[in-house]
């Protein structure tokens, strides 16, 4: 019999192998001499291209009118730390942890890195033990909301407007490089970022977090687009 037997009526499937699910709640700062082979890292790993697939097919199927811009910027904004650490804390995962003596007196199990990290080492867990039939009901419930046919896109930021435009005339996806990082927490103008496509960089922002500076550098990249 499981050891975890509310946990796995929360995720909706009974393991038959329940050391998949142990192993994917255990933090690495449990301080074993080999993190890779009994943490959840690797599960963390397989969870990750699971929870991308899942997502953008199911986007996919629900809404069949909607360009490939509006599909890839959805899951972006789904298939991120602050979300996925959000899910967790639905499914009760931040107190089936097991933490290092260190991240518990720093509270890991209340940090959102530790627990997008466990989500997405559980689902890989899951798809382990029972396929995408195991993983997929448990995202498509979670992201039931995102997922409706009638669900609007998110709202178009600067990145996004860059990824339409970089698309459309360089048929590329652009990326984004961290150019520097003062360190200084108070500085407006911390990180200085790049939007790239391909080798060429298009433009150039700072911010005081590097998400605020690839915005500035999305902008400048389309102001020098509409220029051109």
């Amino acid at each position: 019999m499981s050891a975890r037997p509310d946990l796995e009526q929360r995720l909706g499937h009974r393991f038959a192998d329940p050391g998949l699910l142990d192993l994917a709640l255990t933090h690495a700062s449990t301080g074993q001499a080999d993190a890779a082979a009994i943490s959840n890292e690797r599960l963390e790993y397989l969870g990750d291209a699971v929870v991308d697939l899942v997502i953008a097919h199911e986007l996919f199927l629900a809404h069949p009118d909607w360009p490939e811009g509006h599909l890839t910027w959805t899951r972006a904004t789904l298939v991120n730390t602050t979300e996925l650490a959000a899910r967790a804390r639905e499914l009760g995962l931040g107190d089936e942890l097991r933490l290092g003596k260190s991240e518990r007196q720093g509270r890991g199990a209340e940090k959102e890195r530790i627990l997008a990290n466990a989500f997405e080492a559980v689902v890989g867990a899951l798809y382990l033990d029972g396929g995408l039939d195991a993983a997929r009901p448990l995202l498509v419930r979670l992201f039931e909301d995102a997922l409706n046919p009638d669900a609007e896109p998110p709202e178009r930021d600067a990145k996004m407007r860059f990824q339409e435009w970089a698309h459309q005339h360089r048929n590329v996806t652009p990326t984004w490089r961290t150019l520097g990082d003062s360190g200084d927490a108070d500085d407006p103008e911390r990180f200085e970022a790049a939007a790239c496509v391909g080798d060429a960089v298009l433009g150039r922002g700072t911010g005081r977090t590097k998400r605020e500076a690839e915005r500035a550098a999305a902008l400048d990249a389309l102001a020098s687009a509409d220029d051109g």
